[in-house]
């Protein structure tokens, strides 16, 4: 009854559903995977955002790097802004308006460090310099996130040059620090609040969005698994009904043998 298992047809079928069985194990494992990583990142940037303030020198000096595990950390530092080597970053946007973010040192005993004070909105052209609104003078207090150097690997933001003077496309401290009379320090901060205050400012960044840490990818995993039973099953069924119509074949060829006797 089953010798047709043995088909070029049915041979094919099996194959088929006994490659796609570990494909789909490994496509469900590497969803698993990035719900792990992701969901690990997000309990690690909420439990930075809800964290006291700390110096910026326990976590950062000039010339290092910013580990990941301190993405998003509340800082603190104190210095003077140096608005002749403020900068502004291009196409970057808050609520959906294209705008610039606003980039200038802090200058502090141990060191500069860049603070992105916030978003302006873009003028006329994309070439046309915005209108910045000036940082407080004299010693100020910044409280913010320390925020590692930006990539194009951590951003997928393309660098280029020939941009307007003052303009920039990436935050990269080690990059800029080549231009600036004074070490730099690895990461940069995203103003949360400073003192004193001034009548006019850039708006501030919202903290980041967490998301769902990683369900959207669990959601995955849990699918590409259930592919598996989808495709055996598939598999029965189709070798049940093909058993089955058989049978009915033989039966029906049986009966008429019978009648024609």
């Amino acid at each position: 009854m089953y010798r047709f298992l043995l088909t070029r047809r049915w041979v094919g079928l099996h194959l088929l559903v006994l490659a796609l069985i570990p494909a789909f194990f490994f496509l469900g494992k590497w969803q698993w995977g990035r719900f792990e990583e992701r969901s690990a990142a997000s309990a690690r940037i909420t439990a930075n955002l809800a964290a006291a303030p700390v110096p910026l020198d326990r976590l950062d000096r000039p010339g290092a790097t910013v580990p990941e595990r301190d993405r998003y950390r509340l800082v603190t530092v104190t210095g003077r802004y140096d608005p002749a080597h403020e900068l502004v970053v291009r196409r970057r946007s808050l609520n959906t308006r294209v705008g610039f973010y606003v980039v200038t040192p802090l200058v502090t005993p141990q060191g500069a460090v860049l603070v992105n004070r916030g978003w302006v909105p873009a003028g006329v052209t994309a070439d046309t310099p915005p209108r910045v609104p000036a940082p407080p003078t004299g010693e100020v207090t910044v409280t913010g996130r320390l925020r590692p150097a930006e990539t194009r690997e951590n951003t997928g933001i393309r660098n280029r040059s020939g941009l307007p003077s003052g303009q920039i496309l990436l935050i990269d401290t080690p990059a800029l620090a080549k231009g600036l009379p004074y070490g730099l320090f690895g990461g940069f901060v995203e103003l949360t609040a400073q003192t004193p205050t001034t009548a006019e400012a850039p708006e501030l960044l919202p903290p980041p969005d967490v998301g769902a840490g990683g369900g959207l990818n669990l959601a995955y995993a849990v699918q590409w698994w259930l592919f598996i039973g989808i495709a055996v099953g598939g598999w029965v069924l189709l070798v049940r009904r093909e058993a089955r119509d058989l049978r009915t074949e033989q039966e029906s060829q049986g009966v008429t043998v019978r009648a024609a006797r």
